[in-house]
């Protein structure tokens, strides 16, 4: 069971970020016993993946705070982001398999990928749907700000997926309301927008239909 919510909490950060979880999980990997990856996952806490992650990392903090740019990340994101999301599940499910001998996720490997998969591809698609309406609503300004407390927050789950597994249950709720909050906020500001659009164009047709009578 904590196995499960230590990839779940690990995959769920990466929807929001993919390089944060990948690089708690190669620092933790690299200098602590809290994970001991197998060896098809050893490359993981190598220097060079650590090396790259941390560029690729520091590439999608500064994009990501950009009004506009941030929407592209985020399409450009749609495929790495449920990729990381199924790799740190699965490498941090076989660390755990290792150390027990047995397992579910040891006997169908496949499964912690496919489930990360999910997992991030949810959660992405929650903060790309969001995005657009922030930038939009707040002309910019709340941008830099949301992106911010997303990468806090996929930072403070990682590291409760690793070393606080419990704790995951209680993020992963709130995580959900939140974006659940968003989704709600966004459909009703399309619908307003679009109102807005056909409003004048509706209003127009009506007078000229009178016209013509």
């Amino acid at each position: 069971m904590l196995a499960a919510l230590t990839g779940t909490g690990l995959s769920a950060a990466a929807g929001l970020n993919a390089y944060i979880p990948f690089l708690v999980v190669a620092l933790v990997a690299r200098f602590t016993d809290a994970i001991t990856l197998p060896e098809g996952y050893a490359w993981i806490e190598s220097w060079w993946a650590i090396g790259i992650g941390a560029l690729l990392l520091l590439v999608e903090v500064v994009l990501d705070k950009i009004p506009v740019v941030d929407s592209v990340n985020d399409a450009i994101q749609t495929a790495i982001r449920p990729a990381t999301g199924g790799l740190v599940f699965a490498a941090t499910q076989a660390a755990e398999d290792l150390e027990e001998s047995t397992g579910w996720f040891a006997d169908n490997p496949w499964l912690g990928v496919v489930v990360g998969v999910v997992v991030s591809a949810v959660v992405h698609g929650g903060k790309a749907v969001a995005r657009p309406a922030i930038d939009a609503g707040s002309l910019g300004t709340a941008t830099p700000v949301v992106s911010t407390a997303e990468d806090g927050f996929s930072v403070g789950l990682a590291l409760a997926a690793v070393f606080w597994p419990v704790l995951v249950v209680v993020l992963l709720v709130v995580l959900a309301a939140v974006l659940g909050a968003g989704v709600v906020v966004v459909l009703r500001w399309r619908r307003r927008r679009a109102a807005r659009r056909e409003g004048p164009g509706a209003s127009a047709s009506g007078t000229d239909r009178g016209r013509t009578r």
